[in-house]
C-alpha cells in the first residue's frame, strides 16, 4: 500500500480549513443570531415544567448554557474575540451600575431588617390600612412612590420587604389562599412600581422616550396618562374587590418611629433626585447608626448583616452579568437588527405603524431585558415611522414607554422581577402569575392603538 505524500495531506487540510473559514465568515442568519435567547427560554421553562417546580431549575444555570451556546455559534471571530464580546456586554457600565445597586440594595434590606425597620413599617401599614383596603392601599402606595422617585427598582427595594412582612402577618392571622401569599402581595408592589416607571418625569424610560421623539415630558405625560390611567383605576377596583375576601385583619403590633426613619429617608432622598446608589449608601449608614445606638446591632453583627445581604444577591448578580454578555453577543451577530428590519417591512396605515412600533420595542425589550435600552435602541426607527405615516409623536413616545414597561414586567429575567424575587425569597415565575397591572396596562395600550384612541391629546 502506498504512502500519501505529506504535501498532499497539507493541501487537503489547507482546503478543508479554507472552506471552514469561508463558512465561518458568512453573515449569521437572523434566527440563528436570536437562538441563544430561545435556548435559554427552552432550557428554563421546559426543564421547570418537566420538574413541576420552578424553584428546581436555577435561572443562572440556564443562562450559563445559553451563553456558552451563544459564544460557540458566533462567526467570524476567534474564541478570544468571542469571549471579549461577551465580556464587554457582561461588563457594560449600565450592567455594572445595576450590580452595584443590587449590592447596596441587599445590604440595605438586610440591615434594615436587622434593626426592626421592616416590622415597624409593616405595623404602621396595618394600622393605616383596613383589611378590606389593604391590597388597594399597597398598590396605590407603590404607584405614588414610583411616580415620585421615577424608578421601579427603587420602589421595589423600599416596599417588597414590607410586602413580605405583611404576607407573614396575614398567614399568622389565619388568612390563607393565593390572594394572601407572599407572591401575590409582592406582585401588588411590582405592578404599582411600573406605574411610576412609565409616567414619572424623572424616570429614565420617560427621558429616553421623550428625547428620541423630540416631545416634552408634559405632553408625553398627558398622552400617556389617558392610556394607562384607566388601567390603574381598573386594577385598584380589582384589588378592592379581592380585599373584601380578606377575612382576617392582621393585628398591628407596636412600632417605634425611629425605626421608620431609614425608609422615610430613602424615599425622601430619592424624591429629591439623589442618585439611587447614594441614597442606598446613606440608608445603610442610617441603619448602622440606629442599630449601634439602640443596641440592636454590634459592629460585628452589622458587618455580618451587610455580608448576608450582599450574598443574598449573588445569584442575581451572576444572572445580570450572564444576560448582559449573552445579549451583547446577540446584538453583535445582528439579532436586534434582524428583528427591526422584519417588523418595519410592509407597514400600511397609522394603526399598522403604531402596532409595528409597539412590537418593535417589545421584542427589543425581550432581548435586552432593559426597557430604557429597548427604547433607545428603537427610538430612531420609531421616529422615522412616525414621520412617514404622520403619527402623533406624543403617542409614539407613550407607546414606546408603555410597551417596554409592559414587557419588562413579564420577563422572568428582568431586573425588577429578579430584585423582587430576591428580596421576597420567591420565584420570579410565581410573581408573574399574580401580576395584574402590567397585563391590564398592556391591554389598554393595545386598545388605544386598535381603536385609535385618544382622538385628541390637547
Amino acid at each position: 500500500m502506498g504512502i500519501i505524500p505529506d504535501r498532499y495531506i497539507k493541501e487537503l487540510f489547507k482546503g478543508v480549513r479554507s472552506k471552514w473559514e469561508e463558512h465561518d465568515a458568512r453573515p449569521m442568519g437572523g434566527w440563528l443570531a436570536l437562538s441563544p435567547l430561545f435556548v435559554f427560554l427552552c432550557i428554563y421553562l421546559i426543564s421547570s415544567i418537566a420538574a413541576k417546580d420552578f424553584y428546581a431549575i436555577p435561572i443562572s444555570a440556564a443562562f450559563l448554557v445559553a451563553s456558552v451556546y451563544a459564544i460557540v455559534i458566533c462567526r467570524g471571530k476567534t474564541l478570544e474575540q468571542r469571549i471579549a464580546v461577551f465580556s464587554e456586554g457582561a461588563g457594560n457600565k449600565n450592567v455594572l451600575l445595576m450590580i452595584w445597586i443590587f449590592v447596596l440594595a441587599g445590604a440595605f434590606a438586610s440591615t434594615a431588617k436587622e434593626i426592626g425597620a421592616i416590622d415597624a413599617t409593616v405595623n404602621l401599614a396595618l394600622r393605616i390600612l383596613p383589611g378590606r383596603l389593604l391590597y388597594a392601599g399597597l398598590f396605590l402606595a407603590a404607584c405614588f412612590i414610583s411616580m415620585s422617585i421615577g424608578t421601579s427598582v427603587g420602589t421595589i427595594v423600599a416596599l417588597v420587604p414590607v410586602a413580605a412582612g405583611i404576607a407573614e402577618e396575614l398567614a399568622a392571622g389565619g388568612s390563607t389562599g393565593a390572594f394572601s401569599s407572599p407572591a401575590f402581595i409582592t406582585a401588588i408592589i411590582v405592578g404599582g412600581s411600573f406605574f411610576g416607571d412609565n409616567l414619572s418625569f424623572i424616570s429614565d424610560t420617560t427621558i429616553a422616550a421623550t428625547r428620541t421623539q423630540d416631545v416634552s415630558m408634559a405632553d408625553k405625560f398627558k398622552a400617556n396618562i389617558r392610556i394607562v390611567g384607566p388601567a390603574a383605576v381598573v386594577v385598584t377596583i380589582l384589588y378592592i374587590i379581592l380585599g373584601a375576601s380578606v377575612s382576617v385583619t392582621p393585628e398591628a403590633g407596636a412600632f417605634d418611629w425611629i425605626r421608620l426613619l431609614p425608609y422615610i429617608l430613602v424615599i425622601a432622598l430619592a424624591i429629591s433626585g439623589m442618585n439611587v446608589a447614594a441614597v442606598l449608601s446613606i440608608g445603610i449608614a442610617v441603619n448602622a447608626t440606629i442599630g449601634l445606638c439602640e443596641g440592636s446591632l454590634t459592629w460585628s453583627s452589622f458587618l455580618q448583616s451587610v455580608g448576608s445581604g450582599i450574598s443574598g444577591m449573588g445569584d442575581l448578580i451572576i444572572v445580570t452579568m450572564l444576560a448582559g454578555g449573552m445579549l451583547e453577543v446577540i446584538r453583535e451577530n445582528g439579532g436586534i437588527d434582524f428583528i427591526v428590519k422584519g417588523l418595519t417591512k410592509g407597514i400600511k396605515g397609522k394603526r399598522g405603524a403604531e402596532l409595528s412600533i409597539a412590537a418593535l420595542v417589545s421584542l427589543a425589550n425581550l432581548c435586552t431585558a432593559n426597557n430604557t435600552i429597548a427604547i433607545i435602541t428603537t427610538g430612531r426607527i420609531a421616529k422615522d415611522i412616525t414621520k412617514r405615516f404622520g403619527l402623533d409623536p406624543r403617542k409614539t413616545a407613550s407607546i414606546l414607554d408603555t410597551f417596554s414597561c409592559f414587557i419588562q414586567g413579564l420577563i422572568p429575567y428582568g431586573a425588577q422581577l429578579l430584585m423582587a424575587a430576591g428580596l421576597a425569597g420567591i420565584s420570579t415565575i410565581t410573581i408573574i402569575s399574580h401580576l395584574f397591572y402590567p397585563f391590564v396596562m398592556g391591554g389598554f395600550a393595545l386598545m388605544a392603538i386598535i381603536l385609535r384612541l385618544p382622538r385628541k391629546f390637547s
